[in-house]
């Protein structure tokens, strides 16, 4: 399996001009099994959601149906949504078929009031596709390695991120040491450009389940990174997982 880690530049509370560049950034990737993109890709990391936040299956979901439908490919989408007058900053798994499902992020940023406006999501969610495990999170959750504990059930973990340049390495760190700690695939999508809250440069990865980087975005510009992920090696720590824990 194939997968592509869309580095974006957001802008900010302009969902028009961020579904363009998702469009473009999705066409000018290698082909891929699946397509993820960074946080809140349609309007950056915003605290003001009215008259912002998309329906259900907005402008942005109808999009990336329309992607996954024309390249084949499964699209992870994370999108600021409002659903029965209450706001999610939710994440959409979307196959040729439709949403294969949705993850709403559990884990709300206070220091910046995410969690006065957001509601959080009711805990662990585990999507397959294609033969391959995905456990998704979103940005702040990746600092929390007990709620991402791997017990053999997932295979990658998905992580979209609006991770900004004054805590990059804390984004390194923490990218790696899920993946070596669970024993599974990371590909972890950040953004790129600027906004009111700071300057973001990317650092978006694929790691292996050692750690070991197989595809990255360059620093700071919009772009995307491909990896093959094997699936004997997915095997593998299955086996050693079950026998380890």
């Amino acid at each position: 399996m194939k997968i592509t880690i869309i580095q974006q530049d957001i802008a900010w509370k302009d969902v028009r001009t961020n579904i363009s560049r998702i469009e473009a950034l999705v066409a000018a990737a290698e082909r891929s099994d699946l397509y993820l993109l960074p946080e809140m890709c349609s309007t950056g990391f915003c605290m003001q959601p009215e008259g912002v936040a998309e329906e259900v299956e907005g402008e942005t979901v109808q999009l990336a149906m329309r992607l996954a439908a024309e390249y084949d490919a499964a699209m992870v989408v994370p999108v600021m949504t409002r659903e029965n007058d209450k706001y999610y900053n939710r994440m959409y798994f979307i196959t040729p078929d439709g949403i294969l499902g949705q993850y709403d992020k559990h884990n709300l940023f206070e220091y910046s009031g995410e969690d006065k406006v957001f509601e959080p999501g009711a805990g662990k969610v585990i999507w397959e596709w294609r033969g391959i495990r995905f456990r998704p999170a979103i940005c702040y959750d990746l600092r929390f390695p007990v709620y991402l504990y791997n017990r053999a059930e997932y295979d990658v973990l998905l992580i979209s991120a609006n991770f900004p340049d004054s805590r990059l390495l804390a984004w390194d760190t923490l990218v790696r040491a899920r993946a070596i700690e669970n024993m599974c695939y990371v590909a972890a999508s950040n953004r790129v450009g600027a906004d009111e809250y700071g300057t973001y440069k990317g650092h978006s990865v694929i790691l292996n389940p050692y750690g070991m980087t197989l595809a990255g975005c360059p620093d700071g510009e919009q772009g995307s990174a491909t990896a093959e992920l094997d699936p004997e090696m997915i095997a593998k720590l299955r086996v050693m997982t079950k026998l380890n824990r």
